[in-house]
């Protein structure tokens, strides 16, 4: 009877969590406008984030949480990250919020793409077929000889492909430590690699400027929190079509701060991304429980 509740939670604290998140790109959107250095804006997101990962990741994993037993590896892994964030905050600069987003969400369909390259994973026809309607409703979105093809674009989608090229990497160590430790390690050597760098794109901040920064980490802090609650109460299988439902906050927190809103064309285009990501993430997470009896002793 106690665990009737839990997939209700775990969805609650899902949606949550896509309620967050998009707060971060409000931020990151009006700093830019307000002339903050992109590469400023996301070694504040990781700084942040490492000072408030930092409690979360030694009540989890103790004392050795606090250096990556990796380093290289956590390095590249946070390399990719960053190129995805900046990448992302960047395109930010050029279009609304939910356009950026939308082709940012073209990460499952390059990471699906990728994995049978990378890490010898197959992938049946059916998930093909997906990947290629993804990428029809990525073509309605952009639009292109038919909508003019601003930079944002290219942006969004190239961090896309970089986040999807950071999950490759985070599915090779998947399982090895608690999430919340994972996370901690990226935001640290992400943080490291921007401070070796800090003196080539530093603008001294005001106080103001100060309190989004740390909002940043904060919010970032408390959407993967939340997401990490969220599968402790939940599966996988029903939790990942509700990540998409980060396009609506998003939608709503762009008219409402920019007076940004997307087109009939935008919203078929989203709607198809999404349909075609669901059904890959829903077959993944089918294959996986159809595996696990055979790898059973």
């Amino acid at each position: 009877m106690a665990s009737a509740p839990k997939p209700l939670a775990g969805i609650g604290l899902m949606c949550l969590a896509m309620a967050v998140l998009p707060f971060i790109d409000v931020i990151a959107k009006h700093l830019g406008q307000t002339g903050v250095p992109i590469l400023l804006i996301v070694w504040a997101r990781v700084a942040f984030g490492t000072v408030l990962t930092l409690p979360l990741a030694l009540q989890q994993g103790g004392r050795r949480a606090l250096w990556p037993d990796r380093p290289a590896y956590h390095t590249a892994r946070a390399a990719f990250l960053l190129c995805a964030t900046g990448l992302f905050f960047l395109s930010l600069s050029y279009m609304p919020i939910a356009d950026a987003l939308a082709i940012f969400f073209v990460q499952p369909l390059v990471l699906t793409t990728l994995s049978p390259l990378i890490l010898g994973e197959h992938v049946g026809p059916r998930r093909w077929a997906a990947v290629v309607v993804g990428f029809v409703g990525m073509l309605i979105i952009i639009r292109p000889g038919f909508a003019s093809l601003n930079p944002g674009v290219g942006f969004a989608f190239a961090a896309g492909v970089s986040l999807a090229l950071y999950f490759l990497m985070t599915r090779r160590i998947s399982g090895q430590a608690p999430a919340m430790v994972t996370t901690y390690h990226t935001n640290l050597m992400g943080a490291g690699l921007l401070t070796l760098a800090l003196p080539l794109f530093w603008q001294t901040p005001d106080a103001a400027t100060w309190v989004l920064f740390a909002a940043l980490g904060l919010i970032a802090t408390l959407g993967h929190l939340f997401i990490v609650m969220a599968y402790d109460h939940a599966e996988a299988s029903l939790l990942a079509p509700l990540a998409y439902t980060e396009i609506v906050m998003a939608t709503l927190l762009g008219w409402w701060f920019f007076g940004d809103l997307p087109d009939g064309w935008t919203v078929l285009g989203v709607s198809i991304l999404i349909a075609s990501a669901s059904y890959i993430a829903l077959r993944e997470q089918a294959l996986a429980r159809g595996r696990k009896p055979q790898a059973a002793p």
